[in-house]
């Protein structure tokens, strides 16, 4: 079973945020070590790598005199993309040489040192480009990311699968201490309105439904992260005691998440409550979703909610700004 452990950097110190299934970065790198990633995260990181390198028509040679490239930050922020960097250079610049002045996920200020790359002019110049895109968008997430937690009160926040760069945008909220949530539709199973529609008896009854689709869940393969949209206290409750009895009958102890749409703080508080007085809020993990912004977030302190996840972590994250200068050596 994956470990659910979230590996929370902020302001350069490390510390571990509640355990959720959310978090699935124990499957982009091996026992927390972002110098060790796995075969799925470098696969993600390939595929893009070769994208961005056909599209700017680079590669690395060993023509031209040897030259050091500087990078410098310029703003303050925290650093992402040291593995992502370190797979690009090692495999289509092998001429160039990198050495870090920081680690992953560690805060940096205006003008700071960040990394030397050396090797032949032609390589340096042609990797340049795609190495500034890579740090500055990943660094942007993160750093965007530590926000967001810094002012969620304790709450966990999860980014969704609405992404630019797919893993490498959840691996950037990773390290900026949030949680990746699901890293593809095949990772976990989430019954979603569309879904729901499938299981709709003719009366449409919503909350029959709703019940129908919790019973069709494989526990064997999923109990442990399992995903229902629900979007009224009527509906949570329904999946709630369907789950409940799931339970029972299969000596399953692991908790459905239940996913509060376009629900607000208010009415999730009151599902919260509802579940509460039904002896059945400690089967559930309430995840509020939709429609959340950054302004708004002291209002979810006392929803009840466990997490609340939004897309706007990565894809609302500026550009970190970092700029490369060469020197002979």
């Amino acid at each position: 079973m994956l470990q659910t452990r979230t590996l929370q950097v902020v302001m350069g110190t490390p510390g571990v945020v509640d355990l959720l299934p959310h978090d699935r970065s124990g499957l982009l790198c091996k026992d927390g070590d972002y110098l060790r990633p796995t075969s799925l995260f470098l696969e993600s990181i390939d595929r893009w790598t070769a994208a961005m390198l056909f599209d700017d028509k680079a590669r690395g040679t060993d023509v031209g005199k040897d030259v050091e490239g500087l990078v410098l930050s310029k703003t303050s922020g925290m650093v992402s993309g040291i593995p992502v960097i370190e797979r690009l250079v090692e495999i289509h610049f092998p001429y160039c040489h990198l050495n870090w002045f920081v680690k992953e996920g560690e805060m940096v200020s205006n003008m700071d040192r960040v990394l030397s790359i050396r090797g032949p002019s032609s390589s340096v110049l042609s990797c340049e480009r795609i190495l500034l895109n890579f740090l500055g968008r990943l660094s942007g997430i993160s750093s965007h990311t530590m926000k967001w937690v810094k002012e969620s009160s304790g709450i966990a926040v999860a980014c969704t699968r609405k992404t630019a760069w797919g893993v490498l945008d959840k691996w950037a909220v990773h390290v900026g201490g949030g949680l990746t949530h699901r890293l593809s539709k095949l990772d976990s199973p989430m019954i979603k309105e569309n879904d729901l529609a499938s299981f709709v008896p003719p009366m449409n009854d919503l909350e029959l439904a709703v019940r129908m689709a919790v019973r069709s869940i494989d526990i064997v393969s999923n109990s442990s992260f399992a995903i229902i949209e629900v979007r009224n206290t009527g509906q949570a409750l329904s999946a709630a005691i369907e789950w409940s009895d799931i339970q029972s009958r299969g000596n399953v102890s692991d908790r459905i998440v239940l996913l509060l749409d376009n629900m607000g703080p208010d009415k999730c508080r009151k599902a919260h409550e509802s579940l509460l007085n039904s002896g059945l809020r400690e089967n559930c993990i309430l995840e509020g979703s939709g429609g959340i912004a950054k302004r708004d977030l002291k209002q979810w302190i006392g929803s009840g909610v466990d997490l609340i996840s939004t897309s706007k972590v990565n894809m609302a994250a500026p550009i970190f700004d970092f700029s490369l200068i060469i020197g002979d050596l």
